[in-house]
């Protein structure tokens, strides 16, 4: 039989759908499962951005440009410049969901052997992207104890090497829901105009910021105009996980130009998506009033629940939908997976995703789960009786 490539060995599973197989063992059980575990919203998607699809009079669905349409390259320049970012329409490239253009930026930018610093926790897939091109993770811890804030920038001067290339970070976080200062893409701007290093800002959740902060977008930090690279989706703005539409946004017209090759290889977006998603600038202004409050409460109640739980620890997120928590277990995979196994209470069991896949650092997260607040309050209620009983229940 062939042996598999050395990469594929390599490739990490996702924490957040490794355990998919014993949640749909429980459910076959009749057990309800409340799913925290992956970012996928029951917010409704917007009707009328649907309808721009539905309604839309096309006799032939052929190629778009490999850019993305130009009338929605327009769109999204409106949409950036309302939210302080000032680019152009040739500057963007529509991509296939964020995560293309998270593989555009490590493409067109790391050679094989190269290497990226990221906080850590982060982002799974930036590991499982980077593996697929060669490219070496070079994790900064950052800790529950400072709440997952961007560690000093001594800890970036020490993992800088000759083959670092890039800085990667999302803003606001996913994994911990973090939402960096502007004191904090300081501390970044500072590394990358020293060391002559990408910035990779990952923005999936600009518009769930709390507690009257505002986002602070990478591309609008005077100096960094060579430097930044956007990287976008409508996936959790809109609710929209399955339009599969993003953006891969930049000043510097050398990446530019690369990045179109691989976009040029891939042939183009999806173009019912685009439709979509140019629809979906034209929401009144006041459409994400009501989603904001509505992940507001969903987050307050969620570390409320968790902090009066003995033994658990869980920073109030600044941004996104998810938060970190540590638990009093000794391995946050086998509890993850017992609950889903062995545990029910009033019917029903919750379903999170483990830390620790959430880490570069072997050992990292053992005891901590991340906590998607994707759904209304009801359910989070009990999910977190679930998860308060299951703890009483639990041996280690």
């Amino acid at each position: 039989m062939p042996a598999i490539s050395q990469r594929g060995g390599h490739m990490p599973p996702s924490p957040i759908r490794k355990l998919v197989p014993f949640a749909n063992a429980a459910k076959k059980r009749g057990t309800k499962v409340y799913h925290l575990n992956i970012g996928q919203p029951d917010i409704v998607t917007p009707q009328t951005i649907l309808d721009a699809v539905r309604h839309t009079d096309m006799k032939v669905l052929d190629y778009s440009p490999s850019e993305g349409f130009e009338s929605y390259r327009k769109k999204l320049v409106e949409y950036y410049k309302r939210n302080d970012i000032d680019v152009a329409a040739n500057q963007i490239i529509v991509t296939t969901g964020g995560s293309e253009a998270i593989l555009f930026a490590i493409m067109t930018c790391l050679d094989a052997g190269d290497e990226i610093i990221i906080p850590e926790p982060f982002y799974a897939n930036y590991n499982g992207f980077s593996t697929s091109a060669g490219v070496k993770v070079v994790p900064i811890p950052s800790g529950i104890e400072t709440g997952f804030a961007l560690p000093p920038i001594e800890e970036f001067e020490k993992a800088v090497t000759p083959r670092t290339k890039a800085i990667m970070i999302c803003n606001p976080n996913n994994p911990t829901g973090y939402l960096y200062s502007a004191e904090e893409l300081n501390v970044l701007k500072e590394i990358c105009l020293k060391h002559d290093l990408f910035l990779f800002s990952d923005e999936a959740y600009r518009e769930f910021c709390y507690d009257g902060r505002k986002h602070i977008s990478a591309l609008s930090i005077p100096g960094l105009e060579q430097h930044a690279i956007l990287l976008d989706t409508i996936s959790k703005r809109y609710s929209a996980c399955g339009g599969r539409i993003g953006a891969f946004v930049t000043k510097n017209q050398a990446v530019l130009d690369a990045a179109m090759k691989f976009a040029q290889a891939r042939l183009s977006p999806p173009s019912f998506a685009q439709i979509l998603g140019e629809a979906a600038v034209d929401l009144p202004a006041d459409y994400f009033d009501e989603v904001h409050a509505e992940y507001n409460a969903r987050r307050d109640l969620l570390v409320k629940r968790l902090t009066a739980m003995p033994g658990v620890k869980c920073p109030m997120p600044g941004g996104a939908f998810y938060a970190i928590a540590q638990l009093p277990v000794n391995d946050s995979e086998k509890f993850c997976q017992w609950l889903l196994e062995s545990f029910s209470y009033n019917g029903a069991t919750v379903m999170m995703a483990p830390a620790a896949g959430f880490y570069a650092t072997p050992g990292k997260g053992r005891n901590e789960v991340r906590l998607a607040y994707v759904l209304n309050t009801e359910a989070i209620n009990g999910a977190m009786d679930c998860l308060e009983e299951a703890l009483k229940q639990y041996k280690d």
